[in-house]
């Protein structure tokens, strides 16, 4: 039995990509409050590195909510 591809159903992406920036920034400001009240210096620098990656992230997550925007308009045009 062959297994068939699934078609490119691209219909939600900017709305998934919107639910992923809703929660990375979620994880964001949570990081930054325990950052304000833990004692632990290595903690602190480890939630600082997380909220770094976390901020290209969403960076990035951005951008592909351009391009997937920019390609439904393509679509419908």
């Amino acid at each position: 039995m062959k297994n068939k591809a699934n078609p490119d159903d691209r219909s939600d992406n900017v709305e998934k990509l919107q639910f992923s920036i809703d929660n990375t920034i979620k994880n964001y400001r949570e990081a930054e409050q325990m950052m304000s009240i833990t004692d632990n210096e290595q903690t602190r620098q480890e939630l600082k590195e997380k909220n770094k990656r976390r901020k290209r992230a969403v960076e990035g997550l951005r951008e592909e909510i351009k391009d997937e925007a920019n390609a439904r308009n393509q679509q419908y045009k």
